[in-house]
């Protein structure tokens, strides 16, 4: 059980571990299913098919013409050649709303794809198990942290004291922890999913693809890894720029008031973009706080310069109290549980 307020804020490279797209595999897959020229050809793939399918239908509801998406689309493949990511392109053409309205409808189809063929299943193979075998996870690691030593009595304060910022678009945390719930307290998984929607407090800065059906609240809902969902015109809002969350002050307030009142940060597969540094912080954090990332395939000169730009940006100024370690996200929850849970 964690003890003591704790925020995880979780990065592309923590998707990466469970097989999800990073920032540039997902631009990557953008750039080649916007490559409409092909379209006809020997050379046509299925995404670019299913994608023109759903520019027809989608340009409609907007107000535009096929053509225009299209065109759009092609903006995006240009900017792809030079750009990191989805997000990065999104906001250097904020002022289209054509080409934000192409990548958003992208960033939905890949992500269900990416769910769908992820080894975090629909349902768990066997009956009792996990939809995501094995321990070497964080998925796995995480939903351990949060009910050991909770008794069944008092399940509902597994979440109390935990916050998570997401900047992923995926759902997996909401899809797997209601069968850590359900196995750890002897809970049917309608009783798990109902404890987990109602207690688990996480936000996503940049949008998710959507509401899980069983989660509370009016969003447009689609299951996991639903590769074609009827409403994916309406998920395309679910999807924000940079730019349109940072406009909403009431939206960056809570999101800044978590992390003050955090006594642990845990940054997992967190890449540390300017773009989302942003987001996190807006001045010193005066309660120093333990920060610890775990980041993977970074060089010394690069840990430095995160842990300078972590100091910045917190206000922390005792060297020990921030972390930069290369290690998986799963070994820092199991490795440091013990710290995690005090």
């Amino acid at each position: 059980m964690i003890r003591s307020k704790t925020t995880l804020v979780i990065g592309a490279g923590a998707g990466s571990e469970i097989e999800m797209p990073d920032g540039r595999e997902i631009l990557g897959k953008i750039a080649q299913g916007f490559d409409f020229a092909r379209l006809g050809s020997e050379l046509q793939t299925r995404d670019m098919q299913v994608l023109a399918g759903h520019f027809d239908k989608f340009s409609r509801r907007i107000g535009a013409r096929p053509e225009q998406l299209m065109q759009a689309a092609q903006t995006i493949r240009t900017s792809a050649r030079v750009g990191s990511s989805i997000d990065n392109i999104l906001e250097q053409h904020n002022n289209d709303p054509l080409v934000t309205a192409a990548g958003k409808l992208a960033i939905i189809y890949f992500t269900l794809q990416a769910e769908a063929r992820s080894p975090l299943q629909l349902e768990p193979r066997e009956e009792g198990d996990l939809p995501l075998r094995g321990t070497e996870n964080w998925l796995f690691q995480l939903g351990k942290l949060i009910t050991s030593g909770v008794p069944r009595s008092k399940a509902e304060k597994c979440f109390e004291n935990l916050a998570i910022i997401n900047f992923n678009y995926d759902r997996s945390i909401q899809h797997y922890l209601p069968y850590v719930v359900a196995m750890a307290f002897g809970m049917t998984l309608q009783e798990a999913r109902q404890l987990v929607g109602a207690k688990l407090n996480i936000v996503y800065p940049l949008g998710n693809a959507g509401r899980l059906p069983w989660e509370p609240g009016e969003r447009p809902d689609v299951e996991w890894g639903n590769e074609e969902p009827w409403n994916l015109q309406n998920l395309v809002k679910e999807i924000h720029t940079a730019s349109e969350r940072m406009n909403n002050r009431a939206f960056v307030t809570g999101l800044h008031g978590a992390l003050a009142g955090s006594k642990k940060i845990i940054f997992l597969g967190f890449e540390f973009d300017p773009l989302t540094i942003d987001f996190l912080f807006d001045y010193s954090l005066s309660h120093d706080p333990d920060v610890i990332a775990a980041v993977t395939g970074m060089n010394e000169p690069t840990k430095l310069a995160v842990a300078r730009l972590l100091k910045r940006r917190t206000g922390i100024e005792e060297e020990g109290l921030i972390s930069v370690m290369e290690m998986r996200s799963f070994q820092l929850l199991r490795d440091y549980s013990l710290f995690l849970e005090s």
